[in-house]
């Protein structure tokens, strides 16, 4: 009996049962990560640049849906904050 030397952990070969498939079945993967060019960057540059491609969508309603949407995000947070929206409009 050591006293510095540690304990090995006990290995097993444990397989799921009803696990038909290839690759590690713990593994964490989220589903559309396959699809995604923003997971292995290096570089804030290239981070920006790429989830700034993904968010790009050939749709532009989706766009315009959500500028309308944080428009009145914004709107409402000044509202609530009691901010002086006549600043905005024009002297009369």
């Amino acid at each position: 009996m050591g006293i510095f030397k540690l304990r090995k952990n006990k290995k097993f070969d444990y397989t799921p049962r009803y696990y038909k498939g290839e690759g590690n079945p713990y593994e964490v993967k989220h589903k559309f990560d396959d699809f995604r060019k923003s997971i292995d960057n290096k570089g804030i540059k290239t981070k920006f640049l790429n989830a700034m491609d993904d968010y790009k969508s050939p749709d532009k309603s989706v766009n315009k849906r959500i500028y309308i949407i944080a428009g009145i995000l914004i709107l409402i947070f000044l509202l609530l904050i009691e901010f002086d929206l006549s600043i905005f409009l024009p002297n009369r």
